[in-house]
């Protein structure tokens, strides 16, 4: 009787489950996550900050990282505070209109991860297979058109992915089993319209967008661990595994832990398993890579320090107000 109820309603509003069956950890969840989202924000903000502003650091390699770091900032920001929220106040309702946005920036934002992160694999394997033709290859005017295509490529797929969805008609019940309006969970558990076409072409623009990048950045690396065995010197296959490994560890966390999630069979006992395993692309992900880069970076290690004793120096030199208003006092 209560499905009857609900097939002749029209649903205005979607109740984000969350993580709202473990009542007892709602406050340690809010900490835990609200701490995430400092530590990505400003760990991105730096990066971004770091390469804009040391000129060692206007290379190719830094004017992606430097894109991701802000992508990567954009991206918890679309779906952290609204998470954190939703954990502090218990209040999980979303309007359709907001649940939509949400899912189109999601989808945004990932699709074009997926290009951008296969063009920084492209570009290390220039810097290691063809490192004497690299600076005419990796030239300033190909990074602008390979940067302008991973967002270009982001905003196609959602923007024709989101408009397939919103034909849709959503009549109840109004409860998603996850902290963020993503595609699966929206017309599998809450429409009541045919969503096989959706579906199908979902998966199409999916594969069209998302499988020619994992299939370059698979081929990059491949390429770029022969020819670090190849190399005679021990310590040469070290430094030279040693700057494509950070990103190589970004690249398997985001796409190992994406691939888990969409290829698990659709079962109601695995829901909890996929929405644990989507926090690490959507919410770990993106406070690892600044954490990665800085950490395991000789140059933006030493960009960081450079601009931290700038910053002293400044601060040491800059006298107080107050000073100058006591020292005026004196002399009159």
């Amino acid at each position: 009787m209560a499905n009857k109820d609900w097939q002749n309603q029209t649903v205005s509003e979607f109740i984000l489950l969350g993580f709202g069956d473990l009542p007892q950890l709602q406050v340690l969840l809010f900490l835990f996550f609200f701490v995430i989202y400092l530590v990505t924000m400003s760990g991105n903000l730096l990066i971004v900050s770091l390469v804009l502003a040391d000129q060692h650091l206007q290379t190719p390699m830094y004017f992606f990282l430097g894109n991701l770091s802000f992508l990567e900032f954009c991206y918890s920001s679309t779906i952290l505070p609204r998470m954190l929220t939703s954990l502090l106040t218990g209040e999980r309702g979303i309007s359709v209109k907001a649940c939509f946005i949400q899912f189109y920036l999601f989808a945004c934002l990932g699709g074009a991860e997926c290009y951008l992160l296969s063009v920084m694999s492209y570009d290390r394997y220039l810097a290691v297979c063809k490192p004497l033709h690299y600076t005419t290859l990796m030239n300033g005017r190909l990074c602008l058109h390979l940067a302008a295509i991973s967002w270009i490529s982001g905003i196609l797929v959602s923007t024709s992915t989101t408009f397939s969805v919103t034909s849709l008609s959503f009549c109840g019940p109004n409860e998603i089993d996850h902290y963020l309006c993503d595609l699966s969970p929206v017309i599998k558990e809450i429409s009541c319209s045919d969503t096989s076409i959706v579906e199908m072409t979902a998966f199409i623009f999916a594969c069209a967008f998302t499988l020619p990048p994992f299939l370059l950045t698979l081929t990059s690396y491949t390429l770029i661990i022969v020819t670090i065995l190849r190399i005679p010197s021990t310590i040469g296959r070290q430094k030279t595994f040693s700057t494509c490994s950070s990103h190589l560890t970004v690249v398997a966390l985001f796409y190992g832990t994406l691939m888990l999630v969409y290829m698990l069979p659709r079962s109601r006992n695995l829901r909890y398993v996929k929405k644990v395993f989507s926090l690490f692309y959507t919410v770990l992900t993106p406070m690892v890579n600044p954490l990665i880069y800085s950490l395991r970076n000789k140059e933006v290690k030493k960009a960081m320090q450079k601009g931290f004793k700038k910053f002293v120096n400044h601060m040491a030199f800059q006298k107080p107000s107050f000073l100058n208003i006591k020292t005026k006092s004196i002399l009159l």
